[in-house]
C-alpha cells in the first residue's frame, strides 16, 4: 500500500497551518502575559509570609469564617491551615476549662441556697 501523491500535498497543508496555529495562539499568549501580568491588584507576598490572620486571643466565629489561606498547587497552604487549627483548639480548650471552672463555682452556691 503506498500513498498516493494526491495526499502528501494535503496532510503538508494541514501540518503547516497546525503550526502556525501553535505559533500564533503561543504568541498571543506571551503578549497577555506581558500587558495583563498575573492579574493581582497587590504585589505577590515574599516567599514564607502568609495573608493568614487570627487575633492574638479571644477568636470569635467571625474570625474563623474570615479566613483565607494561601493556594499552592496541591490545595491549601497545609502549615497555614495546621497553625489555624491549633489556635482555634487552643481557644477551644481555654473556653471549656472556664466554662467548667464557673460551674463548679456555681453548683456549691446553688446547693447551698436549696430550700430544705
Amino acid at each position: 500500500m503506498s500513498v498516493g501523491c494526491a495526499t502528501i500535498p494535503v496532510v503538508t497543508t494541514a501540518l503547516i497551518y497546525l503550526v502556525v496555529m501553535v505559533l500564533v495562539a503561543a504568541v498571543v499568549f506571551l503578549l497577555a502575559s506581558v500587558v495583563f501580568g498575573r492579574g493581582e491588584e497587590l504585589p505577590a507576598l515574599p516567599p514564607g509570609a502568609s495573608p493568614t490572620r487570627l487575633p492574638s486571643a479571644g477568636i470569635t466565629a467571625a474570625d474563623v469564617r474570615e479566613v483565607r489561606f494561601q493556594l499552592v498547587v496541591r490545595g491549601y497552604k497545609m502549615s497555614e491551615v495546621d497553625w489555624v487549627l491549633r489556635r482555634v483548639g487552643g481557644e477551644l480548650d481555654e473556653l471549656r476549662a472556664e466554662v467548667a471552672r464557673l460551674r463548679e463555682q456555681v453548683e456549691p452556691a446553688a446547693a447551698d441556697q436549696e430550700p430544705r
